[in-house]
């Protein structure tokens, strides 16, 4: 029998022939090389299945993707909205600051002490009431003084008046010389003289009097009490006693731009021009009025005017200092085609919307666009009354698109790129 080489050469090609002519068994190391084999057939295969999932192990995303190129099969969502024909007031908007129609600081006239303060802090008063009153006393005795003093001057005018009657009866039959009679009749005029000065200081200690007694000169509400009963106040205090705002009516001071000046000044000369108090984030209007004052000049600086409103302000939404938004209604367009702002596209030479057309379809039109106010466009040419035209959804659109008109709600979210919504039916 054959022996079995174990240490076969390493030129032979791994088997050997024996005498005999019978094929021997295949050396050990060919063994090995076969087990290799399979190692590279598992890892093809994971890379293959890698590669798969690379491409489709992302299902939601990919799907998503292609849904959002890919046509809507019913048309694209849009929101519509019908050109109307309608009168479409003009305003122009600015902000203001609230101003008390008239302001009165109450001051003493008088020197004295405060011995009654008579109205609450943040009060309505009318207007001659009772604000505050100082010591009448040392003004009384000045005016009792001045009568008796006038009292005292009458009876020296009616003793000089007898004189004055005797010395010319006595003149008139040579019993008393013309010089005598002459002092007579200036000791009258003097005399006279002096009671009108008299009167005059009853009338000013009078007046001094009724100065002790503060009342308030204009209707108004007060603010807070600047001095308390029981101090003394001068007449050349400037700090007064309390400061009282007319807030019925009141005034909003605002600012246009110098270009709507020849506008402004039309619509004043052509009678009551309105104005609009709105809150500062503009959602609420506190009161309407009317243009009161249009300023003498422009201010150079600012290339603005100033302008005066007045209110009359019956349930206190003004309040003197507030910010307030103003709207000013300039004019108002008779019979115009307006359509929502949002309609309006801007293109590379031109202004355009996009016409939902009676088969469905989109149409790009250009339109001759006029002024913008309260969301609306003015559309001067290119549109009729009654048309519909695209105001949301426009950005996947193009001329002959096919449109699904949703809900307001619903073409908001498809225009974010959410599934279709249920769609209204485009035909009126």
């Amino acid at each position: 029998m054959a022996k079995l080489d174990s240490n076969p050469d390493p030129g032979d090609d791994g088997l050997r022939v024996p005498g005999d002519g019978a094929a021997s068994l295949a050396p050990s190391h060919a063994r090995p090389r076969r087990s290799r084999g399979w190692v590279w057939a598992v890892l093809a295969l994971l890379v293959l299945a890698g590669g798969g999932w690379f491409w489709f192990g992302k299902p939601g995303q990919d799907a998503k993707q292609a849904q959002q190129r890919a046509p809507a099969p019913n048309g694209v969502p849009v929101e519509v909205a019908e050109a109307r024909q309608t009168d479409l007031p003009i305003y122009l908007n600015g902000l203001g600051n609230v101003q008390a129609f008239n302001t009165v600081i109450v001051r003493s006239r008088v020197d004295g002490e405060i011995t009654r303060i008579a109205f609450q802090e943040g009060q309505v008063v009318q207007e001659g009431d009772l604000i505050a009153q100082v010591d009448p006393r040392p003004y009384q005795a000045a005016l009792d003084q001045a009568r008796a003093k006038k009292q005292q001057s009458e009876a020296t005018l009616a003793s000089s008046r007898g004189d004055l009657e005797r010395t010319r009866q006595l003149a008139g039959r040579g019993f008393a010389p013309q010089q005598q009679l002459e002092q007579q009749t200036s000791t009258v005029g003097s005399t006279t003289a002096q009671i009108a000065m008299d009167q005059a200081a009853i009338e000013t200690a009078e007046i001094q009097l009724g100065f002790t007694t503060i009342r308030a000169p204009i209707t108004g509400r007060t603010g807070v009490r600047l001095v308390d009963q029981g101090n003394i106040v001068r007449a050349s205090d400037q700090t007064g006693i309390v400061e009282i705002a007319q807030t019925e009516p009141i005034s909003v001071l605002f600012t246009a731009p110098e270009q709507q000046l020849p506008d402004i000044a039309r619509a004043m000369g052509e009678g009551p021009v309105k104005v609009f108090a709105l809150s500062t984030d503009g959602r609420e209007t506190l009161s309407e009025g009317t243009l009161s004052l249009i300023n003498n000049q422009v201010d150079p600086a600012t290339g603005t005017v100033r302008l005066k409103a007045t209110f009359a302000n019956k349930v206190d939404r003004l309040w003197p200092g507030l910010s307030v938004n103003t709207r000013l209604l300039v004019r108002t367009l008779r019979g115009v085609v307006s359509v929502p702002e949002d309609a309006i596209q801007r293109g590379p030479k031109d202004l355009f919307v996009f016409v939902a057309k009676e088969d469905g379809t989109a149409e790009s039109r250009t339109v001759k666009v006029g002024p913008f106010t309260e969301g609306q466009a003015v559309i001067e040419d290119g549109l009729r009354a009654g048309e519909r035209v695209v105001t949301l959804g426009q950005s996947r659109l193009q001329a002959g698109s096919k449109l699904q008109v949703l809900d307001p709600k619903a073409a908001k979210t498809a225009a974010n790129g959410a599934p279709n919504a249920p769609a209204k039916t485009l035909a009126r």
